[in-house]
């Protein structure tokens, strides 16, 4: 198993891991004892290096139907130093076959660094990212946040499955960076692992290939598929640093998928060069947490015994969580708002941890997402038909409602108050309120747009309600980003009333554009709209706290009354949000902060 080793020294390192989880939160003293009896029920554990490497021998054959110089890479697992320089050799030899693509790839681009920062390495593992695979806000994050802590004086490398659906234009793109084996769990096997590159905007992107894992065409497939995906990348992501010989100040990991990289750092790969790395664990979605069964997880992993207790990864009799044991093993743990840090600790946001996230409490912070301004910039978006700034937004934002109004075969009236909803149509989403309100909010002066697929219960019903209010109802039962961003610019308010809310985008999109958001008063949408005070004129947006369909109404109403009473005071909060900094800088700098507090020299 000592593949996670550095070709150069891990291999022999990680046979001493299996005593040093003894530092992990569960029962200490009674950790390093078991890891030791882990070892060799893991059948090439830690523990007789010596036994390890017939095992090894055994398993190559196994993946001598592999890429090229298998039979010289499988030795690389074993635990012995001359193993690791056979290893060296192989990515040597097979440079050369794919060195044609390295013109291809960018250059990075100047990137204005802050140098008077502290400089600290970072490694970003997580499943998405955009622009190469993203299904939701974490590839956003994964895009944008290593982005701001490049300008921050941070050194990022972002570390992503090879997936078969990233488009042509970025696999071609990629350099071939070396290849090694590693075995996975008590599979008896070693798998292949190749690294490839692609730099943008001073961002090293690691790609970790493997077709046996990564050949379908979306990144989650199921629980059956997705259980052993996750956990083969997961080691191999540390197994790659180690091999790079590129051994960062943290490992910023995201969501289940790789929740194990905390646990693998501080048991299988503690002795190993990366197992010197901080670890932090972002919570971007609490309802999703990789549970399955205790006997497939140790099987796919290999961790010791000592990690299958309660207060890690054991929930429950026989299943084994992945996202509550890196809560565990992470050195601190963040969340996508402050709000949502504290509704997460109750049984109602909780998702069943809410007991494990009270008690590492200590190492909980919330820190807010932002947007990226290069995506989301009504001054200088092409989609747009006139583009506008804070200077300029009352001159211009009304001929964008009025492109959208044709577009979308709406009566043609800049009077009307255009309400839009950009989202998956999901019950999270709050959506049975609005289909709920639907009748009262259509009295002849409102109209509204709906974006988004999802539920099948909520595409037929804003299909219908498109047909019984034609010309003031629009349902896009669809993705479209560019629709989106005319969406924006067009509504005059945008709504947002989720159940529950991590962070939320949508509201930050739209007060950057100049359009008013209406939201319920959780999570990230706390933390980001002020509600509208009629006496003092504060605020900067319309909110209501239970949830409740009568509030959400009394929340649009009140919007409303300003748009057509006090077209003065909306216009000022319309300014005031977009000259609001909703950008990723306030998010990265606490980041940066956290990094530093964890990495004190």
């Amino acid at each position: 198993m000592k593949e996670e080793a550095a070709p150069k020294k891990a291999a022999p390192v990680e046979e001493k891991a299996a005593p040093a989880t003894a530092k992990k939160e569960a029962a200490p003293k009674k950790a390093a004892p078991v890891e030791e009896k882990a070892a060799p029920a893991a059948a090439k554990k830690e523990a007789a290096p010596k036994k390890a490497a017939p095992v090894e021998k055994k398993a190559a054959p196994a993946t001598a139907k592999k890429e090229a110089a298998p039979k010289k890479a499988a030795p690389v697992e074993e635990k012995a130093a001359p193993a690791a320089a056979k290893k060296e050799a192989a990515p040597k030899k097979a440079a050369p076959v794919e060195e044609k693509a390295a013109p291809a790839a960018e250059a990075p681009a100047p990137v204005k660094v802050m140098t008077h920062q502290p400089r600290r390495s970072v490694a970003f593992i997580g499943s998405e990212c955009y622009p190469f695979v993203k299904t939701g806000g974490l590839g956003d994050v994964m895009y944008a946040l290593p982005r701001e802590l490049v300008r921050l004086n941070c050194d990022v490398r972002v570390i992503l499955p090879r997936y078969a659906c990233i488009p042509k234009e970025y696999q071609d793109k990629m350099v071939y960076r070396g290849e090694f084996y590693m075995d996975l769990g008590r599979t008896g096997r070693n798998y292949y692992v190749g690294i490839m590159e692609y730099i943008h905007d001073g961002v090293v992107y690691d790609f970790i290939d493997n077709q046996e894992f990564f050949s379908t065409g979306n990144p989650y497939i199921n629980l059956v598929d997705d259980i052993p995906k996750y956990c083969f990348f997961s080691k191999a992501a540390l197994a790659a640093l180690n091999y790079m010989n590129w051994i960062p100040d943290i490992v910023h990991c995201h969501d289940w998928q790789a929740a194990l990289v905390p646990v693998f750092l501080k048991t299988l790969f503690q002795s190993s060069p990366v197992g010197k790395a901080k670890s932090i664990l972002t919570i971007h979605n609490l309802r999703f947490q990789g549970i399955y069964n205790i006997p497939t997880i140790q099987y796919w992993t290999g961790l010791p015994d000592s990690v299958f207790v309660m207060g890690a990864l054991k929930q429950g009799y026989e299943d084994a969580n992945m996202l509550k044991g890196g809560l565990a093993y992470a050195d601190r743990i963040t969340t996508v708002s402050g709000t949502y840090a504290q509704e997460i600790q109750t049984k109602e946001y909780g998702e069943g941890l809410e007991n494990h996230l009270w008690y590492h409490s200590q190492k909980l912070r919330g820190i807010v997402n932002g947007i990226d301004y290069g995506m989301w910039n009504p001054e200088t978006n092409p989609a747009l038909v006139e583009n506008y700034g804070l200077g300029n937004v009352l001159d211009h934002k009304m001929a964008n409602k009025l492109a959208l109004q044709k577009e979308l075969g709406l009566e043609e009236d800049e009077g009307k108050f255009v309400i839009g909803l950009i989202s998956r149509l999901t019950n999270q989403k709050g959506l049975d309120l609005v289909s709920a309100v639907i009748p009262q909010v259509m009295d002849g002066n409102t109209q509204v747009v709906i974006l988004g697929t999802g539920d099948r219960e909520f595409e037929d019903t804003f299909r219908y309600y498109e047909g019984a209010y034609k010309g003031q109802f629009a349902a896009c039962i669809q993705y479209d980003e560019s629709r989106a961003h005319r969406i924006y610019a067009g509504a005059d308010a945008l709504l947002v009333p989720s159940r529950f809310e991590p962070c939320g985008l949508t509201q930050l999109n739209a007060m950057h554009y100049g359009t008013l958001p209406i939201v319920r008063e959780t999570g990230g949408l706390k933390d980001t709209v002020e509600p509208y005070n009629d006496f003092t004129g504060s605020g900067n947006g319309f909110t209501f706290d239970r949830y409740e369909s009568g509030l959400l109404l009394d929340a649009i109403n009140r919007a409303k009354t300003l748009y057509f009473t006090n077209r003065y005071h909306w216009d000022e909060v319309v300014q005031r949000d977009m000259d609001k900094d909703v950008s990723w800088e306030n998010s990265a700098k606490q980041y940066k902060e956290l990094y530093l507090e964890l990495t004190q020299w």
